[in-house]
């Protein structure tokens, strides 16, 4: 039997045991899988181990994802999570290549997958508040958030979900150093319901804006007066 002669639920099950590529290869053999690779029933899981990953076409979108993880380890995480005026010039080109990745593809998993319950982010420096807060109001439905070494994740993201997280039962906020001890006070007070969960991210140093050297003798005789 060829494998066309099946069914579409036997292709689907043969599917689902493929990574994200060998679907893709699969898909482009014929028509006929390429359709079922263009199924949405196949795709309610998307994990991503690499940020190189979300800019591949060998994934679909929809409103039937349930559950996504984006868990980057590289040399290239200790570069992001560091501070921004701390950075080097050469570590700001490294950073400034993928800065946007994954908070533009946040943005379209916000129009597209309103039904997300799981969303699990690690290693991802640069994804922003904003991004996380519009991620809360986009999928109602979401229960589960963590966050794990996010360097930009602040007390606007705890604001967020005790704003916007109505169906959220557990949070993580791990290694998430400009999250407080204030903020995570705060947010369990608004949500006593809540797992919440932050290890280390209230002890660790936070970012410090650096701030201008006070001016010397030679300095001030040239600021007006």
């Amino acid at each position: 039997m060829h494998i066309t002669q099946l069914n579409r639920e036997c292709l689907l099950h043969l599917f689902s045991f493929l990574d994200k590529d060998s679907r893709k290869n699969l898909a482009s053999t014929c028509p006929q899988l390429r359709a079922v690779f263009e199924d949405p029933a196949l795709w309610p899981l998307l994990h991503f181990r690499s940020l190189t990953e979300l800019k591949k076409d060998n994934f679909l979108l929809s409103p039937v994802l349930r559950s996504l993880s984006i868990c980057w380890h590289s040399s290239r995480v200790q570069v992001c999570s560091v501070e921004d005026w701390l950075k080097s010039a050469f570590q700001r080109t490294i950073c400034s290549r993928h800065e946007s990745l994954v908070s533009d593809f946040l943005l379209q998993v916000c129009d597209r997958c309103p039904n997300l319950a799981s969303v699990t982010l690690s290693g991802c420096g640069h994804v922003t508040d904003d991004c996380l807060a519009r991620l809360l109001r986009c999928c109602p439905r979401l229960r589960t958030l963590r966050l794990e070494n996010c360097a930009r994740v602040t007390n606007r993201t705890l604001a967020a979900v005790a704003a916007h997280g109505r169906a959220l039962q557990t949070l993580h906020v791990d290694f998430c150093r400009n999250v407080s001890a204030a903020g995570l006070r705060r947010l369990r007070a608004a949500c006593p319901r809540l797992a919440l969960r932050a290890e280390h991210s209230a002890t660790m140093i936070p970012d410090q804006p650096r701030c201008p050297p006070a001016p010397g003798p030679a300095l001030r005789t040239l600021l007006p007066r």
